[in-house]
């Protein structure tokens, strides 16, 4: 045979191959990667952003109007409770703590000068004026007998008795003198009156001087630092914010459709975004009874079971919640899930060598799951809803793996 003749015939039997080639995948139909259904475990979850938050911030403060001295620690630094955070200036509020210590010193030694000093005196006063009493007395009994002999005038007797008067009065003043100075009298009364006021003196130049000492209330991280030394601060003014430590809490918002999902108590694994390989433990332990009409979402806190290092006040996360589990599920991946509308949802099938379209109720849903309640047993191929080519009724083949 020619050459032309050969190739006219090569040209025809390729010609055939081909579509014979086209006929077999036409007829047989086209290769095509399934899903199987399986049994398992199914997990429902709720994907939310938040982030963190210490269950409460402390706004540490002055007391006192000063100046600031010193500032002892910068943002970012875990303080311990009672440690020195900034010192105002305090040379007025310690000349005060001298001067009511000089006032203790003073009101001490009046009282003790009552006690060791006055307290003798007078009672030896008080002795003298009961013998100068007994003395007075007794000269008037013998001027009285003098007089009834006639042997003074009346002048006399009334001298006597005038001197009698006088001592008795004496003798008064002199045990109201000593009553005065006994444990229970007005005067040590009054000194130890005046001593007490001294301490308590002190007690307010001491606090007074404290209040220029601001220490941490609870160790904690410092978040916020507000002033320089050099400052002037007022009272009450906020100067540094410490974040306390203790339980770290997730705040997120959930969109309200799905509240009837959380309940507290439930568990949760959340990632840092900055660190996002890495995984935690989490629970529910809030959940807002109000719902915010603006962004349709509700608050859910999520306590930190096992906080790790860096994690950090404001820090954004994402956090799943679980919500509901169930153990030997029937399901199937979502991406062969068709939906319809809400009432009508199907998959497609390999039944013999077609794509046969079957209606099936799904239950749970997890990210990439979906719980089959009815409509597939496990084993059933399920054809990916990528697979736009297909439709009910096509012939397929699977693909071998």
């Amino acid at each position: 045979m020619s050459k032309r003749v050969w190739a006219g015939l090569t040209g025809l039997l390729v010609l055939a191959v081909m579509t014979l080639v086209i006929y077999q995948r036409w007829w047989l139909g086209p290769e095509i990667v399934v899903h199987t259904a399986t049994v398992g475990t199914i997990v429902q979850t709720i994907v939310a952003s938040g982030h963190v938050q210490s269950p409460h911030r402390i706004d540490v403060s002055a007391q006192i109007t000063a100046s600031v001295a010193s500032v002892s620690v910068n943002e970012g630094q875990h303080v311990q409770k009672g440690q020195l955070l900034l010192t105002l200036e305090h040379s007025e509020a310690k000349a005060g703590l001298q001067q009511s210590l000089a006032s203790v010193a003073q009101a001490q030694t009046h009282l003790r000068q009552l006690q060791e000093v006055s307290e003798p005196v007078a009672a030896q006063a008080q002795t003298q004026a009961q013998a100068n009493l007994l003395s007075a007395e007794n000269s008037l009994t013998r001027t009285q007998q003098l007089y009834d002999k006639a042997f003074v005038g009346a002048s006399a007797k009334e001298e006597a008795q005038r001197q009698v008067s006088l001592a008795r009065s004496q003798l008064l003043i002199t045990q109201h003198q000593w009553r005065n100075v006994q444990a229970n009298g007005s005067e040590i009364a009054n000194a130890q009156a005046a001593l007490q006021q001294a301490h308590s003196n002190v007690d307010l130049a001491q606090a007074r001087l404290a209040y220029t000492r601001i220490v941490a209330p609870r160790s904690g991280v410092l978040i916020a630092r507000n002033v320089e030394a050099g400052d002037g601060v007022q009272a009450g003014k906020v100067l540094l914010v410490l974040s306390p430590d203790g339980v770290t809490e997730l705040v997120v918002q959930i969109d309200e459709k799905n509240l009837k999902w959380v309940r507290l108590g439930q568990p949760a694994l959340f990632s840092a975004d900055a660190f996002a390989d890495q995984v935690f433990n989490a629970e529910v332990v809030f959940i807002n009874p109000g719902v915010d009409p603006l962004r349709g979402s509700v608050e859910v806190k999520l306590k930190v079971l096992d906080a790790p290092a860096f994690l950090t006040q404001d820090m954004t996360v994402s956090v799943d919640i679980e919500v509901n589990r169930r153990e030997a599920a029937l399901q199937i991946p979502l991406t062969s899930v068709h939906i319809a509308d809400k009432a009508s949802t199907w998959v497609l099938t390999i039944i013999g060598k077609h794509a046969t379209r079957v209606p099936v109720i799904l239950g749970l849903q997890s990210k990439y799951t979906a719980e089959v309640l009815a409509g597939l047993q496990a084993g059933d191929s399920v054809i990916p809803v990528t697979e736009v080519a297909i439709h009910a009724g096509s012939r397929v083949r699977v693909k071998q793996p």
